[in-house]
């Protein structure tokens, strides 16, 4: 477990060095324009949309670990070919080779982590997943903001020659792992043909609603940070663009700051609960958001409260982190882990692609109409919440209820679920 975490937050760190400079890089670095940036951009979205409803039943069948060295060495090709790419087939062709390959990562890494724990451990496994991928794109893009020239295009190909070697450490550090190998990993090996595939997916009542509930939760979220929240706050609120990276260090900060004192209150309660007061946390932000756009204060009160917005987003994002991942997996019959998670990673995708293209718009233009939006999607998240809790087990709601944890009876009973259906 520690070798994966490991290799998790690496490859955070990589991405960190590029992420925050992708438009930039090809819009202004390489003079492709603000036009090709954007195909880019879509180009390295759809790609992952592409990919990630064949990785889970490569995972099932497979194995983790073979389609994680493959898509690691897809994403480092992918990462030093944009760093040399200077015209627009070269871009778009890079974007999609580190599309692709990052996106296959997670689901892969998440399927390797419930190999790895039990239905009671794993809520901390993923908790520590995530806070170490947040430090590592954290100071990945500390780093990489000190290295930054959009002056010198060799300062970009340093940067993304880092993210490749990160990828490639990741796929050394994995390569060292043997799974299964203990009585933990007992049910969880890959079955022959990972049977069920979609049809089953899909008659599994609450693996739907979760997703549904995923959808809302990344939509109204990470959809909005870099798109609709940021046109919001720079065009409503008159924030200047510096302040956003205030507010995204806020973000980070919060998360890192409380990621184990909230996974002690998580792991009390259920976790249908916990994602219905996120919901109320959000619609909070939102409210705030909107004093601060719309509100009659001074200038310093608005900054605050937009800067507030964003810390509040990373209190439930620390309290989602142990919770939503978790649940998947337990949701998931033993020959169909990685396809549950490769599906929540598509609903995610998809999420962070329609969430930009309708937030942007709105919140550049629609400073009323944005906020009343998203205040009714943050009490929808609770809503979804409530009504997912009525689907689930006690065990699966709130895994410390289970005497004697175990890994096959936590995912045998979807199983049953999907039969019955």
């Amino acid at each position: 477990m520690r070798r994966i975490q490991a290799g998790s937050a690496l490859s955070a760190f990589g991405l960190g060095f590029t992420v925050p400079y992708l438009y930039v890089y090809v819009a202004q670095v390489r003079d492709l324009g603000a036009a090709t940036a954007g195909i880019v951009l879509a180009v390295f979205a759809m790609a992952a949309l592409v990919v990630l409803p064949f990785s889970g039943r490569a995972i099932d069948r497979r194995g983790p670990v073979p389609v994680l060295l493959v898509a690691s060495v897809v994403a480092a090709v992918g990462a030093v070919a944009m760093g040399f790419a200077s015209s627009v087939p070269a871009a778009v062709g890079a974007a999609a080779l580190l599309g692709a390959g990052t996106a296959v990562l997670q689901p892969a890494l998440a399927t390797m982590i419930v190999w790895c724990s039990t239905p009671v451990g794993r809520t901390r496994a993923f908790a520590m997943q995530f806070f170490l991928q947040n430090l590592g794109l954290g100071v990945g893009g500390l780093i990489g903001g000190l290295l930054v020239d959009t002056t010198r295009p060799g300062s970009f190909i340093l940067l993304f020659s880092i993210e490749a070697a990160m990828f490639l450490v990741l796929a050394a550090i994995v390569g060292t792992v043997r799974m299964p190998g203990s009585p933990a990993f007992q049910g969880a090996r890959p079955s022959e043909g990972g049977k069920g595939g979609l049809r089953a997916l899909l008659g599994h009542k609450a693996m739907v609603q979760l997703c549904v509930l995923g959808f809302v939760l990344f939509f109204a979220c990470y959809g909005q940070f870099e798109s609709g929240l940021a046109a919001y706050g720079t065009e409503a609120a008159g924030i200047q663009p510096s302040t956003l990276g205030i507010a995204l260090a806020a973000n980070t900060a919060v998360i890192v700051a409380a990621q184990f004192l909230v996974l002690k209150f998580v792991e009390r309660r259920k976790r249908t609960r916990v994602i219905a007061a996120v919901g109320l946390i959000w619609t909070v932000a939102w409210l705030i958001a909107g004093y601060a756009g719309l509100g009659h204060g001074s200038q310093a009160m608005a900054t605050a409260a937009f800067v507030s917005t964003y810390a509040l987003f990373g209190l439930g994002e620390a309290m989602l982190s142990p919770t939503v991942a978790p649940l998947v997996a337990d949701l998931a019959p033993e020959s169909m882990v990685g396809q549950y998670n490769s599906a929540f990673a598509l609903v995610k995708q998809l999420a962070l692609a329609v969430g930009p293209a309708v937030g942007g718009p709105m919140g550049a233009a629609l400073h009323g109409p944005y906020i009343v939006t998203f205040v009714l999607f943050s009490l929808g998240i609770t809503f979804l919440a409530v009504r997912l809790g009525k689907q689930l087990t006690p065990e699966q709601n709130q895994p410390s209820l289970a005497v004697k944890p175990s890994l096959v009876v936590a995912q045998h009973l979807p199983e049953k679920e999907t039969a019955a259906a």
